[in-house]
């Protein structure tokens, strides 16, 4: 019996051990259409980044005529990307594959250029290189202060199905202004006018999860054109082979179980019964001998 018992013992442990380490669940990253995960919900506490963005473009010392100029560099992926002008926020980015770009306006005369990296608490990291360049503003003469966009907030999402709200700051130029918004997500660009500069709200709806970059273009009556780039968010479950967004990205993450150190343990299972069979067949035997021996023992006496 004892045998038999730990026949089962053994059996019992092999397929527990079986059943614990094959059935461990692997976090795998499933990449989606998009590049970049991010989520305004469910974060953990974590260090602030502790690398500092770059500046690679514009290039220290260049003059620009026009705007809005391209600014782009190297980053960490996943985090957010704010660039700032004599210490005035002009535009945000989310980093996708080691870099950013971002399209933004410069202010008359000198602007001093730096990037600033954040994390899904709003952490920030250190300050990048800075870069100095010089816009030769045509129209500053002829019409007074530019018009310029600004927001308190570089990025903001919702919920898929549910409406964002996003509060822009307009400034500057000569009313009235016509405001136009892309939000990135394939969906006709959303138009306004306003009679005065000041705050004001800008609304959307997003139907997939994805992080898009969002860019809104003021216009005043003079022709005198503002330009802010934003990154939007779509929170939700990404759909694999789906498509959201013109830029930036989202990623989701995805329990797979792994079963193949089962296969393995199939062979110690087996040799683990056999060997209980064997014992219990021992077993029977030595009773069946000693069994006799006690029956041969009565014949005698």
């Amino acid at each position: 019996m004892k045998y038999k018992i730990l026949q089962r013992i053994t059996y019992s442990l092999v397929l527990g051990l079986g059943l614990v380490f094959g059935a461990v669940p692997q976090a795998t990253a499933v990449t989606n259409p998009q590049q970049g995960t991010t989520g305004l919900q469910g974060t953990i506490p974590s260090p602030p980044p502790k690398t500092a963005a770059t500046i690679s473009n514009p290039v220290n010392g260049r003059v620009f005529t026009t705007t809005p100029i391209d600014i782009s560099g190297l980053c960490t992926t996943d985090l957010l990307v704010k660039v700032f002008s004599n210490n005035i926020f002009i535009g945000s980015a989310q980093c996708q594959k080691g870099s950013y770009a971002i399209k933004a306006d410069l202010f008359s005369g000198d602007n001093t250029l730096v990037a600033r990296v954040y994390d899904a608490l709003d952490q920030n990291g250190p300050d990048s290189n800075t870069v100095t360049v010089n816009f030769q503003d045509s129209a500053l003469a002829a019409f007074g202060q530019r018009i310029s966009l600004s927001s308190s907030m570089a990025k903001n999402g919702a919920n898929v199905g549910s409406q964002l709200t996003w509060p822009i700051i307009l400034s500057g130029g000569t009313a009235p202004y016509a405001i136009s918004v892309d939000w990135g997500d394939g969906s006709a660009a959303e138009l306004m006018s306003l009679s005065f500069a000041g705050p004001f709200d800008i609304t959307h709806t997003y139907k997939a999860a994805g992080v898009y970059r969002v860019i809104v273009k003021g216009t005043d009556s003079t022709g005198s054109a503002a330009f802010l780039q934003l990154v939007g968010v779509g929170n939700g479950s990404v759909t694999q082979g789906s498509s959201s967004g013109t830029s930036g990205g989202a990623t989701s993450s995805s329990k797979v179980y792994v079963w193949w150190p089962v296969t393995l343990l199939i062979p110690f299972a087996f040799a683990a019964f056999w060997i209980g069979r064997k014992f219990e067949l021992v077993a029977i035997h030595r009773r069946l001998e000693k069994q006799a021996s006690l029956y041969q023992n009565e014949i005698q006496r």
